[in-house]
């Protein structure tokens, strides 16, 4: 759970590295957080609407989904919205990337989603897996 909240403790640091661990766990709580007050909301009638239709016949099937969601689910990601941009940013970091690559659409994703972090310290600080100093392979 440490990792998740990580995020929250560096609200307003868009410097150093981040993990990918960090990154997910965050991601996974900002999730539960928007299905729980979905849930809320329309337990309580808070606002938000969730519509579903589907047609069958004639050989032809289609389904879809919509969700608008209500003041619960605005809050939580105004409040989820600066941490994330900020891991986003320490993410390019760990990887010796400017944090503007997360505005280059698949590249950036691909950087703050998939890609291991350099090995050591590089421009951007220490490696956050608390790896010591390593040497080029000789």
């Amino acid at each position: 759970m440490e990792y998740a909240l990580m995020p929250f403790k560096r609200y307003f640091d868009f410097s150093g590295r981040s993990r990918r661990k960090e990154y997910w766990m965050f991601v996974l709580l900002y999730i539960a957080v928007i299905i729980v007050a979905g849930i809320v909301e329309r337990a309580l009638g808070m606002g938000g609407t969730a519509t579903s239709s589907s047609e069958f016949g004639d050989g032809t099937a289609s389904a879809s989904f919509s969700s608008t969601g209500g003041i619960l689910s605005i809050v939580a990601m105004l409040v989820f919205l600066i941490p994330m941009l900020a891991l986003a940013v320490r993410r390019a970091h760990d990887n010796d990337k400017s944090g503007w690559f997360i505005l280059i659409p698949i590249y950036g994703l691909i950087i703050v989603w998939f890609l291991e972090g350099t090995r050591g310290p590089n421009r951007f600080g220490p490696d956050p897996k608390g790896a010591a100093d390593t040497q080029a392979f000789n």
